[in-house]
């Protein structure tokens, strides 16, 4: 009975507040509107057409998990994407986390102009549509590719390497690209949080007994920075796990044996080109978990930081 009512009491302490505060869910709306209508909306129409078989000239037909089984236990093409997509995600992922904010720390160190140009350089080939293709050329299989003419004139292979046709090679490249181009928005966070500590709190912390700039680093800059910390965590893993565009770049779709085949590549291939909605939709419902989860447990490590 006294759960009872307290539930009472506590639903009419918001119902006061929400009327007391009337102007600014007025306010609120039109921004609530759009999120619903382009965010919450696309994802339950996602996970509504995921258990039904549509190809969008035909009403879709409610066919329950029948999706989701032909994917786990049918799609070995998929399971090989979901294997790439992990393998891409631990390597891009916590490497290329790590990476931008040692890099951070680092342009911190540096006189103010010298650091705006190294961030410049960093952050360039997140913004350029094209920065593939300068791997491309780089990486390219005949003899007039950058690598495979420098390795033919030092004497370290005597005819061109393949590498954007071996399936054997083919991930390991883009890896490199998808880490490469992975400094983007999470990178400018850091380097903005870590110029966002307050000097004080390191000439106190000397007072105290911290003696060197890793003590500084985990003592007081990590602490600091736990917001910065954890959005760069959510760019970095929604990055890892959404790579698609730079395999199709690099060596077209589909790669040579499904070597770099990613979720977003599956995605792809039953939405854009298949047209079949309902495993497309299923494929992103399962894309859409996999980001949850890992966004939950990462986030939930991050929080300890400094604690």
């Amino acid at each position: 009975m006294k759960r009872l009512n307290d539930r009472k009491n506590y639903i009419a302490v918001n119902v006061r507040e929400i009327k007391r505060n009337w102007i600014f869910y007025i306010m609120m709306a039109p921004f609530l509107l759009l999120f619903f209508t382009f965010s919450v909306y696309p994802v339950l129409q996602a996970i509504y057409y995921s258990f039904t078989d549509f190809n969008v000239l035909e009403p879709a037909t409610f066919i329950g998990l029948e999706n989701y089984k032909r994917l786990f236990l049918n799609d070995t093409i998929f399971l090989k994407a979901i294997q790439n997509t992990f393998i891409i995600a631990i390597f891009v992922g916590p490497l290329g986390y790590i990476v931008s904010y040692l890099l951070a720390w680092m342009i911190n160190e540096l006189p103010h102009w010298l650091g705006t140009i190294v961030t410049v350089i960093f952050y360039a080939p997140s913004m350029a549509g094209n920065a593939v293709l300068i791997f491309a050329l780089i990486f390219s299989d005949d003899a007039s590719g950058y690598l495979n003419g420098l390795l033919l004139r030092s004497g370290f292979i005597n005819k061109a390497i393949l590498w954007l046709s071996s399936s054997h090679t083919i991930l390991p490249i883009v890896i490199i690209v998808s880490l490469w181009m992975s400094l983007g928005v999470g990178f400018l966070s850091f380097v903005a949080g870590i110029k966002g500590v307050d000097e004080a709190q390191y000439e106190a912390a000397a007072i105290d007994g911290i003696k060197n700039r890793w003590q500084e680093l985990w003592y007081i800059t990590l602490p600091n920075m736990k917001p910065q910390l954890l959005f760069g965590a959510v760019m970095a893993i929604t990055n890892s796990l959404s790579v698609g565009g730079v395999a199709d770049s690099l060596v077209g779709f589909p790669s040579p044996n499904y070597a770099s085949h990613t979720i977003v590549n599956h995605l792809n291939d039953y939405g854009l080109i298949r047209m079949e909605m309902g495993r497309a939709s299923a494929i992103a419902v399962i894309l859409f978990a996999i980001m949850i989860i890992c966004n939950m447990l990462i986030q939930k490590f991050l929080r300890k930081v400094g604690t």
